[in-house]
């Protein structure tokens, strides 16, 4: 099962991200966590020090290695080896192999094209075993989506909160998806304080499009203050119920 997590910046994408990441890794024997967000924010989420994920070897370099030995053709072939290639450019963190997609890169260099094609290319190529599972943070916004990042994923993943700008990303993020052939989009409703903004994200979606709903925590807002710090407690605990809801989507295929 290949997961993709999408949704407007600054909804707590990448928190939700890592809390199913923590999740999955309780029941299935490896969890591919994958940080396709330029701004890589998910090692830190699910316990990796930031000093050891910024050290990591992006996956892009295996694009490197694979256009020295095939040429430089703008189309790759990925053999079912690829998940061998892969654990040169993974972190093991228990069961969860973490990979990085790119560097950082500077102000006014170039964009992520090329690193986007070929993390389509090697997803879509990796094969899973019935007890593995990807889940890949992407980009804030669109962008990963009119790339074709996430295209090949099973089931995608789209964070909101209670604001217009929010639900009208959500609402074109299942556009484009469905351009890409993705079938399933789902939506977790997040840092809900009130009711009415429950409401307000229900008003907006199909019940059976709504996996569940996340609601505002203090501890978590204070927690994204501190260097290298993980998620867990009371989301953790919800993502569990989400987490079934997902096995459920996955056996409905």
């Amino acid at each position: 099962m290949k997961l993709a997590i999408s949704g407007k910046g600054g909804v707590g994408k990448t928190t939700i991200a890592a809390a199913l990441v923590k999740s999955f890794a309780e029941t299935y024997q490896t969890v591919y966590a994958i940080d396709a967000d330029p701004d890589a924010c998910l090692a830190a989420a699910i316990g990796i020090p930031e000093e050891v994920a910024t050290g990591l070897k992006p996956l892009v370099e295996m694009r490197d290695l694979i256009r020295a030995k095939t040429g430089d053709g703008a189309f790759y072939t990925l053999n079912p080896q690829v998940n061998d290639l892969l654990d040169n450019y993974c972190y093991q963190h228990k069961n969860i192999k973490f990979i990085r997609m790119g560097g950082i890169k500077k102000g006014g260099s170039e964009c992520y094209c090329r690193e986007n094609t070929f993390l389509n290319a090697v997803i879509s190529s990796l094969l899973l075993d019935n007890n593995e599972v990807v889940i890949m943070d992407m980009g804030a916004g669109i962008e990963h989506l009119s790339r074709g990042t996430a295209k090949g994923v099973d089931l995608m993943l789209v964070v909101v909160e209670p604001s217009r700008n929010s639900i009208n990303t959500a609402h074109l993020v299942k556009r484009l998806a469905a351009d890409l052939g993705i079938r399933k989009v789902r939506i977790i409703g997040n840092k809900i304080r009130t009711p009415r903004e429950k409401e307000y994200i229900e008003q907006n979606f199909s019940p059976e499009e709504i996996l569940g709903f996340i609601e505002f925590n203090n501890e978590i807002w204070e927690k994204a203050m501190e260097p290298n710090s993980d998620v867990g407690g009371e989301l953790l605990a919800g993502m569990r119920e989400v987490r079934e809801k997902i096995l459920g989507e996955a056996g409905d295929r």
